[in-house]
């Protein structure tokens, strides 16, 4: 007699192993070596990081070495990394703790940011903030004459990501952050999707503060960070025991944080060697897709090198990306978080392209595991499902 299923199995059934990932943008799998680091903090070294016996001071130790892994990738001392639950509070930290030291004034952010910058700046209109949205060209770069212009305006506050999530598109962050300190305003860059991709140097960037996260890098979701230039000063989101040098409130998560310093580690070691191969693949993909007539956005702009989003006129994106995931293959319609919003995206709209088109946008970014028969079995894929829309198309017309 069979066995049942464990009520796991049945509630969350464990993909097939034919299904190749290609949203990476998304989240990333978790390095087996993070694994392995992060383990004895959920079995035996459970220890509070604040206790003052040997757990809690091995907990306290582990939260250091992380802390040094991930300033040592951007460059930074240790004592500028803030510890928290991801991207989406690093970010709110910064914005909201920024408008509770400074006097209201304009805010301006890109106006392709992740919403977890966007809507954060848009709320400052409830306590006299203005907000101001950068204009980016067609190609999705952020127009430095626009900056120039909205810098007119005494401005607090300016937030430019260092590279697109849907796009992958790299923005001139230093040239923007040296405008903005000449304008007295405070500068923040959101690094999560450049993270491990690019070179990311805090201090190259001439930046006040920055956002990093875990997940991106093959690390664990839970965990990210907020690098702050220690000359400015912020209001916590969260008061309490005043951990994280008084900046986040609340029982560190230390094995996540372990996981983010390994993680971080990994990515330094990897990181050229990998992006030369992915930027190889992309550009294999990117081969095919013109050939089926694909429209590319961004490919004339420095970008990432594991990213590609592109679409087909007249074939509805979250269509094209159901079709593929029945055949095994995993991408996206654009940011992850905003998958469920029906209207095109915010970024594409920004560059100029019309909705027709936006909607039917899907980016594909690669990861450290894929292939270049990966990419290949792709493209027979994805070659099918568009002519058979095609030929839908046609019967139709």
């Amino acid at each position: 007699m069979r066995s049942l299923p464990r009520q796991s199995e049945a509630l969350f059934p464990i993909p097939p192993t034919m299904f190749t990932y290609f949203d990476h943008n998304a989240t990333t799998p978790l390095e087996p070596r993070v694994l392995d680091a992060m383990l004895p903090f959920l079995r035996e070294q459970y220890g509070n990081a604040s206790s003052r016996h040997d757990m809690g001071i091995t907990a306290r130790r582990a939260i250091d070495a992380a802390r040094e892994q991930v300033a040592a990738l951007v460059n930074v001392r240790p004592q500028q990394v803030v510890f928290t639950s991801g991207g989406t509070e690093a970010n709110n930290l910064f914005i909201k703790g920024a408008a509770e030291i400074l006097k209201p004034a304009q805010v301006a952010v890109s106006a392709i940011e992740h919403p977890c910058v966007a809507r954060p700046a848009e709320a400052l209109a409830r306590r006299g903030w203005s907000v101001r949205k950068l204009a980016v060209t067609g190609e999705g770069v952020v127009n430095l004459a626009d900056v120039d212009a909205a810098l007119q305006v005494r401005t607090g506050i300016v937030s430019v990501m260092l590279a697109n999530n849907e796009t992958g598109v790299i923005q001139p962050v230093a040239a923007v952050a040296e405008r903005a300190r000449a304008a007295k305003a405070w500068m923040h860059t959101d690094a999560v999707q450049a993270l491990g991709k690019i070179p990311v140097d805090f201090e190259a960037l001439g930046v006040q503060a920055m956002t990093v996260s875990a997940h991106k890098i093959y690390g664990p979701k839970g965990s990210g960070a907020l690098i702050l230039d220690k000359r400015i000063e912020l209001a916590p989101l969260l008061s309490g025991g005043g951990h994280e040098f008084g900046m986040r409130s609340g029982t560190e998560n230390v094995a996540a944080i372990v996981g983010f310093g390994v993680a971080a580690e990994i990515a330094a070691e990897r990181m050229d060697k990998l992006a030369s191969r992915l930027e190889g693949l992309r550009a294999r993909l990117e081969a095919g897709l013109t050939q089926l007539g694909a429209v590319i956005f961004g490919a004339k702009a420095a970008r990432v090198p594991n990213t590609s989003y592109f679409a087909f006129e007249g074939i509805d994106g979250e269509t094209l990306i159901i079709e593929l995931d029945k055949m095994g293959f995993g991408v996206a319609a654009g940011a992850a978080c905003s998958s469920t919003n029906p209207e095109p995206s915010a970024t594409l709209t920004a560059m100029g392209v019309v909705p027709e088109i936006a909607r039917g946008a899907v980016r594909f970014s690669l990861g450290v595991a894929n292939t270049a028969s990966d990419v290949d079995a792709f493209l027979v894929a994805l070659n099918s499902v568009v002519q058979r829309f095609r030929g839908l198309t046609a019967m139709v017309a």
